[in-house]
């Protein structure tokens, strides 16, 4: 296949080097946006006087013939093409001649490759918010069937305070809300057309950007040629929203393997979604939050790698910024392939009420409350702080707990103690005491719910 530029130059490009350039090995997945696009601009040219409405309506024609014919798969998409971009065009004039040469009037491929992304991650973006919406309903459906489930909320890794199971797996639906939010404020930027920027310095050519930009459903243009073909600021701002998301995955994925191991026993996984050993018969693992751990590195490293390719670069195009496409295109394929697997993992996971429970009774997490008890009659809290350590430490000598020590050993350290004091520390009474706005009792996180459900239909994408 003859270059584009071949009138410049005197003798072919080597063939080791025209691989090396070649870029049709990942961004060929762009083709229905690069297609789409191209139909766009034919349009605007014709409405413009620029090329005859005959002619584009020709090459209009054409390109939804090759769009039909490579979605169907009788148009195999040439492994020797330099670009998806160059593969169209070559294969629009193979079929309606001449025309098809006047489609790149007024268009570089730099302001082509900019729109091709820019509409391929805005369909990205769409997609993955779906997911994730489908990932917080998940969450929030996990959580309204456990708003009674007691369990101790954590520090350091060490038991600390009574929450419910709800209220916990509600702290990552929080998590995944911000997450849509950003992709919505992500989307906001990538929405803004940079077609008719052409190769650096626009064009002589009476453009009508905006009318270009309205067939293609965008909210704006960019308005400087140099940074509509030069920005990838949105690409590299993906990545960064996916990469939190991810992180927000991985350290739930963390949970769940703790959850599932014999030392908590607080939840077990399907078998679907688990997996066994070569070796060892007795063991069932939980291989794909492992996995989701494992690739929030990589998603990380798709961010590291447009940062870097971006950060030495004068304008406006260089030949670096190809290197874009197969960091960003790897880490939505990697966050959409974690979503997929992760909502139904967690949609049928057994949940062991008990063991949570019994957990809860264990680590004297309703020691704060002992403490409150005591303020509540006066003393000031931190003697009552240091009065409970006194208690917990007998508790530990003694081998019971807060509940089960007599009353005439609370009497011991402090008269203000009464027989109430065992109602004060009721595991139950802790949570559902602690109805404040936010807090774990039922009713709060039923709030907490109402209003996550109304924030999420208010984000649009």
């Amino acid at each position: 296949m003859a270059m584009m530029w071949a009138g410049r130059f005197s003798k072919e490009i080597a063939s080791d080097v025209n691989d090396f350039n070649s870029s049709v090995g990942f961004d060929a997945r762009m083709y229905r946006q690069d297609i789409t696009g191209s139909i766009a601009h034919a349009t605007m040219l014709a409405e413009q006087g620029i090329i005859d409405r005959a002619e584009s309506e020709t090459i209009i024609a054409g390109l939804k013939g090759i769009l039909e014919d490579i979605k169907s798969g009788s148009l195999e998409i040439d492994p020797n093409a330099e670009d998806i971009h160059m593969f169209v065009e070559a294969e629009l004039t193979k079929r309606v001649g001449d025309a098809g040469k006047r489609l790149h009037t007024a268009r570089s491929r730099n302001d082509q490759v900019a729109l091709d992304l820019k509409l391929y991650l805005k369909d990205e973006i769409k997609e993955i918010a779906g997911m994730l919406r489908e990932l917080i309903d998940t969450v929030v459906s996990v959580s309204e069937q456990h708003l009674d489930t007691v369990m101790p909320g954590y520090t350091h890794m060490q038991r600390a305070q009574p929450i419910t199971f709800a209220h916990h797996l509600m702290a990552y639906a929080q998590m995944f809300a911000r997450d849509l939010d950003r992709l919505a404020d992500c989307f906001s930027r990538t929405d803004v057309m940079p077609l008719g920027s052409c190769a650096l310095a626009g064009t002589t050519y009476p453009l009508n950007r905006r009318r270009t930009a309205e067939l293609l459903g965008f909210s704006d243009i960019t308005l400087n040629s140099l940074d509509g073909v030069s920005d990838r600021d949105y690409a590299i701002e993906l990545c960064s929203a996916l990469s939190m998301l991810m992180m927000h995955l991985s350290r739930f994925s963390e949970e769940v393997i703790l959850w599932c191991s014999w030392e908590f026993k607080f939840i077990e996984l399907d078998d679907a979604y688990s997996t066994g050993s070569s070796i060892m018969p007795q063991k069932k693992n939980p291989d794909i939050t492992e996995l989701i751990r494992g690739k929030t590195a990589r998603v990380y490293g798709d961010l590291n790698t447009l940062l870097t390719m971006m950060k030495g670069l004068p304008l406006a195009y260089n030949k670096d910024m190809q290197e874009d496409k197969e960091a960003i295109f790897d880490a939505t394929d990697t966050v959409k392939l974690c979503i997929k697997t992760f909502i139904p993992m967690l949609a049928t996971m057994t949940v062991y009420k008990e063991n949570i429970r019994a957990a809860a009774a264990k680590g004297f997490i309703n020691a704060t409350d002992c403490a409150d008890y005591l303020v509540k009659k006066g003393m000031p809290f931190r003697t009552a702080y240091k009065l409970t350590g006194t208690l917990v430490a007998i508790c530990i000598e003694k081998n019971t707990t807060l509940e089960q020590l007599p009353i005439e050993e609370y009497k011991k350290l402090s008269e203000k103690f009464d027989s109430d004091i065992y109602d004060a520390i009721s595991l139950d009474r802790c949570v559902m005491t602690r109805n404040v706005e936010g807090g774990p009792a039922p009713e709060a996180v039923k709030a907490q719910i109402a209003e996550l459900k109304r924030r999420i239909a208010g984000i649009e994408i």
